[in-house]
C-alpha cells in the first residue's frame, strides 16, 4: 500500500491544561490566538487562521511535571520576529526557558512555557517561514 498525499504541516495540537483560564489568556492575549470555538466550559478551540490548538481541562492533576509533550513551535516570518517575541514576553514576565539562538539548518528560536508549564518555541525557519496560508 502507497503512502497518501503528503501531509501538510502540523495545523492541531490538542492539550490538557490544569488552569484553562490562564492558558486561555496566555494564547490570546498574549500570542494573538483568537477563540475559534468554545464547545464547552472545560474546552475551547484557537486558532491563529491557518491552525487549531484545542485547550481542554485536565481532569486529574499531572504531579510535579505537566509536560506531556517536548514542545511545540508557532512560526514566525523573519529571524527579527523571534527576537521581538521574546523581548515581548519576558516584558509580560512570561518565564522564557531559553534566549533566542541559530540552528545549524538556518533556523533561529527559542523556547519559553505557558501557564500550565508546556513548552512553546517561536521559531523562524527558512523552510516554512513567510509562507502564509489561505
Amino acid at each position: 500500500m502507497q503512502r497518501p498525499a503528503p501531509l501538510n504541516g502540523m495545523r492541531h495540537i490538542a492539550l490538557q491544561v490544569q488552569d484553562l483560564e490562564a492558558c486561555e489568556r496566555f494564547y490570546v492575549d498574549l500570542l494573538g490566538m483568537e477563540v475559534l470555538r468554545r464547545a464547552h466550559a472545560d474546552l475551547v478551540y484557537l486558532t491563529l487562521g491557518n491552525d487549531n490548538l484545542s485547550l481542554s481541562r485536565a481532569k486529574a492533576p499531572t504531579g510535579e511535571d505537566p509536560q506531556r509533550l517536548d514542545h511545540f513551535g508557532f512560526v514566525v516570518d523573519t529571524p527579527e520576529d523571534v527576537d521581538a517575541w521574546h523581548d515581548y514576553l519576558q516584558a509580560q514576565g512570561v518565564r522564557v526557558t531559553s534566549a533566542p539562538h541559530d540552528h545549524a539548518d538556518g533556523a533561529r528560536s527559542f523556547y519559553c512555557l505557558d501557564p500550565d508549564g508546556n513548552s512553546v518555541q517561536p521559531l523562524y525557519h527558512p523552510c516554512v517561514s513567510g509562507q502564509r496560508l489561505g
